[in-house]
């Protein structure tokens, strides 16, 4: 079920492109409901800030899915990528106002003893993480108003998701470089 999630929330720039473009298409967004739903099913007792965020995430897809559908207003299906940055600046932000920020939480996961050099750049990475989310979110967000389809697929279909893994690669190329140092 987390392949179909992850390869949901690749395609939901592309389904709402086709939606959009060609009505023709229009029968993916039920379909794209139902895939949301069986997702939130697949979260379901699950706990913790990362699946009530999921949570959340399938339930503004089902409700954007499905209001576009029925409304005939297909820029509802647009504001999906604000909404996941949305939620996502305030899990990572929300973090660093507890003990353990988020990337902190992960690293621990393979690194239990994490020296205290470990946690101040973990919680520096979250800092980053969240200035991205303000970031890509106030893109989507214009993309959104501007109401341009081909600027919106091309930002939320490629150009967030190419600097999402620029940032990750460079900070794990940085994280490397600081382990050496160490």
């Amino acid at each position: 079920m987390q392949g179909v999630s992850a390869l949901l929330m690749l395609a939901w720039p592309f389904v709402v492109w086709l939606a959009v473009s060609h009505p023709s298409w229009r029968w993916l967004l039920p379909l794209v409901a139902v895939l949301f739903i069986l997702r939130l099913m697949a979260l379901g007792g699950r706990k913790g800030a990362l699946s009530l965020v999921g949570k959340w995430l399938a339930v503004a897809g089902v409700a954007l899915s499905l209001a576009s559908w029925l409304l005939s207003n297909h820029q509802l299906l647009m504001w999906y990528p604000v909404v996941v940055n949305g939620l996502m600046l305030a899990l990572f932000g929300g973090s660093l106002f507890s003990a353990m920020p988020l990337v902190e939480r992960l690293a621990r996961l393979r690194e239990p003893e994490l020296p205290p050099r470990g946690v101040i750049w973990t919680r520096r990475v979250t800092q980053v993480w969240c200035l991205f989310f303000i970031f890509n979110g106030s893109i989507a967000l214009v993309t959104c108003l501007i109401n341009n389809l081909l600027w919106w697929t091309w930002w939320n279909g490629l150009v967030s998701y190419l600097l999402m893994g620029l940032l990750m690669a460079g900070e794990w190329l940085l994280r490397q470089r600081m382990r050496k140092q160490a």
